[in-house]
């Protein structure tokens, strides 16, 4: 094994890391200084490409599976065991900013790179990932591949799900060329440690560095779809109307009041609202939306589900609407690893560097992985909690700093004693 003192003493080299995230930041770039690279795009392609170079150089043999994860593995002493893990995702939201998933992606490389640079072998393979799809925002639902790893879904599954134009996810993966050749879920994982920005306030307001994550909260997406009847503008009386669309501002309304009444916790938004064949001088008579459910405990979960569904008929039928709520995908509230956790909480302290605990907002490929692989998360704030968005800003220094915790992490759980 490395010398403990070798291995402790360990630092990523912060300044490689901020380069490489701007470096990368060029594939997908927006004018407003974000990022727009969905899952399976010509850009997502592209740093995929750069990823892969990028860990080649870096001495990993990477791999791909049938659904596009990207697996670079550097090898340990003892190749019988299973690899620690690490990584998040590349893909990002229409208007995503340049450190969310990406930061744990690149951190995870620049740990690959300070390892090597001190000639350090860890006891424990280790192995990096790109998941393919976690954000959703082009196919749903989102942590695609990771759910796919952890049994909650066949590949052929997944390899069905359409977008919006109809383009199913094999087909995007073929145009790419990342459809691999690796049986989806056969890889072993000891340990999978993921590093993200935290998305919240919480870190910065409070002056921490480090959020010790000890689970996520649960998460319900629903499809919704109001229908009424198409009419003209100018002729048809207010009073007349089936209007689809202020059918929707009513359930909005019901959507916040909901939530509210399970605060400070539970959140609900509706993010996609489309009218069908929308024109100026016609009445809307279909309305799809989406709504995004969320709360630590699976009963305030179900509690929202069943308050909203009971004030749908009063607004349906005060309006003369017809008001289809579908439920297509529910993650429970997942708890992480205590010996993952203890990891985490216990690099941190021997880097110095202030923590909290905390729970997960966001869903994270964490979040699947931890139903089948030992797992926990570290935060670092993001400014203003702002994720989602092109103005998403992190400091180098708290990069570095998340880096150094997810290092030396890697290192305690791939040089523990065998068990």
């Amino acid at each position: 094994m490395a010398g403990t003192a070798k291995t402790h003493n360990l630092r990523i080299d912060g300044s490689r890391l901020w380069e490489t995230i701007q470096e990368t930041a060029r594939f997908g770039a927006t004018p407003a200084g974000g990022l727009n690279r969905l899952t399976l795009s010509p850009e997502d392609g592209a740093v995929r490409d750069w990823f892969r170079d990028a860990c080649t150089a870096a001495g990993l043999d990477v791999r791909v599976d049938a659904l596009g994860t990207q697996y670079a593995l550097r090898p340990g002493r003892d190749a019988a065991r299973p690899p620690v893990a690490f990584g998040s995702h590349l893909d990002t939201q229409p208007t995503g900013g340049k450190f969310d998933g990406i930061l744990g992606v690149l951190a995870g490389l620049e740990a690959m790179r300070a390892l090597n640079d001190a000639g350090i072998e860890t006891e424990a393979p280790l192995l990096l990932v790109n998941w393919t799809n976690e954000e959703g925002s082009r196919f749903a639902p989102a942590m695609m591949a990771s759910a796919a790893y952890a049994g909650d879904f066949t590949t052929d599954e997944i390899l069905e799900k359409t977008d919006a134009a109809g383009i199913s996810v094999g087909a995007a993966l073929d145009a790419i060329g990342y459809r691999g050749t690796d049986t989806v879920g056969d890889r072993k994982i000891g340990a999978f440690v993921e590093l993200h920005i935290e998305q919240g306030p919480i870190l910065e307001a409070e002056g921490r560095t480090i959020g010790v994550v000890e689970g996520g909260q649960g998460i319900a997406w629903f499809d919704g779809t109001i229908t009424g009847f198409e009419a003209h503008a100018g002729t048809t009386p207010m009073p007349r109307r089936r209007d689809a669309l202020l059918g929707l501002a009513e359930v909005a309304l019901a959507v916040e009041r909901i939530a509210l009444a399970h605060a400070p916790t539970a959140v609900a938004t509706i993010g996609e609202a489309v009218i069908g064949a929308p024109s100026r001088n016609v009445v809307p008579g279909l309305v799809r939306f989406t709504l995004d459910v969320r709360d630590p405990k699976p009963e305030v979960l179900d509690a929202i589900e069943a308050e909203l569904r009971a004030s749908l008929p009063a607004i349906a039928d005060r309006r003369k609407l017809a008001i289809d709520l579908a439920r297509i995908w529910r993650k429970e509230p997942v708890p992480f690893d205590a010996g993952v956790i203890a990891a985490v909480d216990a690099a941190a302290e021997g880097l110095g560097l202030s923590r909290r605990r905390m729970v997960s907002g966001a869903g994270h490929d964490a979040c699947n992985l931890a139903a089948r692989v030992p797992t926990a998360m570290i935060f670092v704030p993001c400014k203003d909690g702002v994720s989602h968005n092109e103005s998403e800003s992190a400091t180098p220094s708290d990069c570095a700093a998340g880096a150094d915790v997810l290092l030396q992490t890697v290192l305690t759980l791939a040089n523990a004693p065998k068990a």
